[in-house]
């Protein structure tokens, strides 16, 4: 099985921690996204992955390099200029020609059941297929319609309340067969949402709606990207929370100091190389980075820190983000949403 991740989007919704990071590598419980995508596949028996790069390559080249630690080959297509989702396929199309392959999103959560998806699909003889997930009221997302036997009839890209006429939303992964590619154009940039999908329903084409029951979260945004961190704390979605899990909803990464007088409330991870100091308390749903530290009497809640960063004695963070190497300093209090990636 093969499968292609689209990571080049700038992420700009996410800024500004998308301002020296690319968005598959804002970290989730201390993992990029990527990781976490990857390993998702990895459980499905995928085995070579493309991704395609444009801002900030050399981070994902970096970190994923040839793929072996998650025992698959992984390979890069390079985007100096944005050839759009669909485009981002056509331009790696070699890689693709010898059987059915996977389309997810480099930088969105879900532990979606691919093998079950690829069985839907050759039981439906389909030449394409769509994963759906039904939503309560959020409507950032295209929309899709379907028939009875899941045969797609209708797409909406974010509609507006008077327009909506269906609960289920793309999540944005997909798995098509190789004759897909005759049907993109070379060399120009294509967008799989408003130009390959409604082409193939106009055509007839056998395209389907395979609908999923499992956890996925786009990581699109600010207020996402913390639901996200709070939904895999909780055990929301099947992934791998790193480090020992000391007591019941608390984990903590090697080489990780954690004072014997420092209060860990669960759900809360504390990461590699970490120092959590006398008095301190961490948590509940806290992502401390590594080798940050926390010094004593600093009360952090339902905050993330990446790595690096030094939150002083007597500070209180509460639904906060502090980007990679921040140091806020001693005795203020910060709260509700603040972001943080430059030194306070």
């Amino acid at each position: 099985m093969k499968a292609m991740l689209l990571a080049a989007g700038a992420g700009t919704r996410l800024r500004p921690l998308t301002y020296q990071i690319p968005k598959p590598m804002v970290p989730v419980v201390n993992r990029p996204v990527i990781h976490h995508v990857l390993d998702n596949l990895l459980r499905h028996g995928v085995s070579e992955v493309v991704v395609n790069l444009h801002a900030y390559p050399e981070q994902v080249r970096g970190y994923c390099g040839d793929g072996s630690r998650w025992s698959m080959g992984v390979s890069y297509s390079f985007e100096p200029k944005l050839m759009g989702t669909a485009g981002a396929i056509k331009k790696a199309e070699s890689f693709f020609k010898d059987g059915p392959f996977f389309v997810m999103s480099g930088d969105g959560i879900s532990d979606i059941d691919l093998t079950e998806m690829m069985v839907f699909h050759r039981r439906k003889k389909a030449m394409a297929t769509m994963a759906l997930k039904a939503i309560d009221s959020r409507f950032d997302y295209g929309v899709t319609l379907s028939d009875k036997r899941g045969r797609i009839t209708g797409f909406m890209e974010k509609p507006n309340w008077s327009q909506v006429f269906s609960n289920k939303v793309n999540t944005g992964i997909y798995l098509f067969d190789p004759e897909i590619l005759k049907l993109i154009p070379k060399g120009r940039p294509y967008d799989f949402g408003h130009e390959l999908w409604p082409k193939l329903l106009k055509m007839k084409a056998p395209i389907y709606a395979y609908e999923t029951g499992a956890y996925w979260c786009d990581v699109g945004n600010l207020s996402e990207y913390r639901r996200c961190q709070v939904d895999c704390l909780d055990g929301r979605v099947n992934l791998h929370i790193p480090g020992h899990e000391i007591k019941k909803g608390v984990w903590v990464e090697e080489a990780a100091s954690v004072s014997p007088k420092a209060i860990l409330r669960p759900p809360c991870l504390i990461g590699k190389g970490a120092v959590i100091e006398a008095g301190a308390e961490i948590g509940p749903h806290t992502v401390v980075g590594d080798r940050a530290r926390v010094a004593s009497s600093a009360v952090l809640e339902n905050s993330i820190l990446f790595d690096n960063v030094t939150v002083g004695r007597g500070v209180r963070l509460s639904n906060c983000i502090l980007g990679a190497g921040g140091n806020v300093k001693e005795n203020i209090s910060v709260y509700e949403a603040a972001v943080l990636n430059i030194r306070q």
